[in-house]
């Protein structure tokens, strides 16, 4: 149970005057019981008037027993909370005057908050909770739990350093001290009103952690300069920013209040501050889901498809990608904004991909369906597999964001198996080509490729041919098996790059040689599990 005690009747006496609302006022009194604030605004308003008028009565009594006076204290009593209570909590009643106790029970509409410009009034309010929760309801989104969010504009940074200020010089002078950190912060206020109303509606507890996220943009658009003044006496805290509008950012002006001595800035801006005449505007309600990431691998079936979409100067190569394919079904299924595709490792455009497939991550950007069953999955992975004969998924699944460091992680170590199809200028004999069985560990230094030259810096890599085993086909052409480590440029291994790559199969063979066809048999990456068909 928190309450009021007599050093804190000049703070109550100074805000009530200004215009505040009585749950800034509790803030600013430095009180902690969430449950205070959950209480109608004329149940607040009344308890402060008796709490000032009961002050005011007692200092107009004459005591002959002084020895051991009274404490002079009023507790904010919780009141038996009806049905309704949510009705009225935090609508604009008029603010009565500090003598008059019967003016709580006025009705009119007043003046907004000067601190908080109504947004532990208005918005604390059932309706205000109802319109956000249908925003939620009519977005369609799974969750299990929410975090709530607060965007508050930031001119309100500087009214609640005015009121302080104002109260901070009042303590001063009854040479009692007020601590700045020991203020209830607005938003904090705000949660412990909105959080039980919201949770309730929407049937779903408030947590933390949540990967739901409900957020309000706030704005008032009738004070926005008054933030202009800190520009002129903090200059190098206002600097233009890519993506801002204004440079007047929340934390731009926080950084110059922090820099701003108190003498500057009561010559710009009155303390307590005045009354706004309109309340905030609740400009945005905005849902997001945390992102949901699903792993497999893929097979490339098709020698005209690249892993991702072939566009040069805007204009694209080809119809298709392995990104899209797979994208196209998950995008729908999970009803989600964006993506973003990641893989271990890439394979040209005329390169398959074989064997038990290339592993691969798609991170799934605010998505509004994050439940699925393993029987689901399994659907969706056929869905895929149906739609085209270019690709296979295979072991489609939900993991973790942090799972996905797997696919990543020694990336350079892994190996990689590859069966290219190779052309010789001269003829060749079987004992030509046996030679190369024997070879192990075989150390490359391979320059950048000049076809990738252009998005790939200049570059010496030294790489690994593990081993190799040839299958003669006929006088000019041979296939070649070969485990490299990942990140070797097999086809420039074979032709030689015009000698950026040495050791090469043409140096070898002491002929030219060239690569007719490319296939990925297997990627060891061990990663996503394998699951049971």
């Amino acid at each position: 149970m928190s309450s009021l005690t007599e050093k804190h009747r000049p703070i109550v006496e100074l805000l009530l005057k200004a215009g505040t609302c009585p749950r800034c006022i509790l803030r600013f009194c430095c009180v902690g019981s969430q449950m205070l604030y959950r209480h109608p605004h004329k149940d607040l308003m009344k308890d402060l008037q008796e709490f000032l008028k009961n002050n005011q009565e007692k200092e107009g009594t004459v005591s002959v027993d002084v020895a051991d006076p009274p404490c002079k204290r009023i507790r904010l009593e919780h009141r038996e909370e009806g049905a309704d209570d949510q009705n009225h909590n935090g609508a604009i009643l008029q603010i009565p005057e500090a003598d008059n106790g019967n003016a709580a029970k006025g009705s009119s509409p007043v003046k907004v908050c000067n601190v908080c410009l109504g947004i532990l009034q208005e918005f604390c309010e059932a309706d205000f909770v109802k319109k956000v929760c249908q925003k939620v309801n009519s977005a369609d989104y799974q969750f299990t739990s929410f975090v709530f969010s607060v965007s508050l504009p930031p001119q309100l940074s500087v009214r609640e350093r005015a009121a302080w200020l104002g109260v901070k010089q009042e303590m001063r002078n009854l040479g009692l001290p007020l601590a700045k950190d020991d203020i209830v912060q607005l938003k904090e206020a705000y949660k412990w009103i909105i959080h039980p109303q919201l949770s309730e509606e929407l049937g779903v507890p408030a947590d933390g952690k949540s990967l739901f996220e409900v957020s309000v943009v706030f704005a008032h658009p009738e004070t926005d300069e008054e933030c202009h003044f800190l520009a002129t006496a903090c200059p190098d805290c206002f600097k233009p920013a890519k993506n801002k509008q204004s440079v007047f950012t929340r934390m731009a002006v926080l950084k110059a209040l922090e820099k701003i001595k108190e003498e500057d800035f009561l010559k710009h801006f009155p303390c307590p501050p005045s009354s706004p005449k309109k309340l905030c505007d609740a400009l945005e309600i905005q849902c997001n889901n945390g992102a949901v990431f699903v792993a497999g691998r893929y097979n490339k079936y098709s020698r005209n498809l690249p892993q991702t979409p072939w566009i040069i100067d805007g204009e694209r190569k080809l119809e298709s990608s392995v990104e899209e394919l797979i994208s196209e079904h998950l995008m729908a299924e999970f009803k989600a904004d964006s993506f973003n595709f990641s893989s271990s490792g890439r394979e040209d455009v005329d390169v398959r991909t074989l064997g038990n497939g290339r592993p691969f991550a798609m991170e799934l950007v605010n998505p509004r369906r994050i439940h699925f069953t393993a029987e689901e999955m399994k659907r969706l992975q056929q869905a895929i597999n149906d739609s085209s004969d270019k690709i296979q998924v295979r072991d489609l699944q939900l993991v973790t964001r942090s799972a996905i460091g797997r696919m990543k992680e020694g990336e350079e170590e892994k190996t990689k198996t590859y069966s290219a199809l190779i052309w010789t200028d001269r003829a060749i004999q079987r004992e030509d080509i046996a030679f190369l069985d024997d070879i192990k560990e075989l150390k490359l230094e391979q320059k950048t490729p000049l076809r990738v030259l252009h998005r790939r810096p200049l570059a010496v890599r030294c790489r690994l041919i593990h081993t190799m085993r040839s299958e003669y086909i006929d006088q000019h052409h041979f296939r070649l098996h070969l485990k490299s480590q990942a990140g070797t440029y097999i086809k420039e291994f074979v032709h030689g790059d015009f000698g950026r790559t040495k050791p090469n199969i043409g140096s070898l063979l002491n002929r030219t040689a060239d690569i007719l066809e490319l296939d990925v048999e297997s990627v060891d990456v061990d990663w996503p599990p394998t699951l049971a068909d």
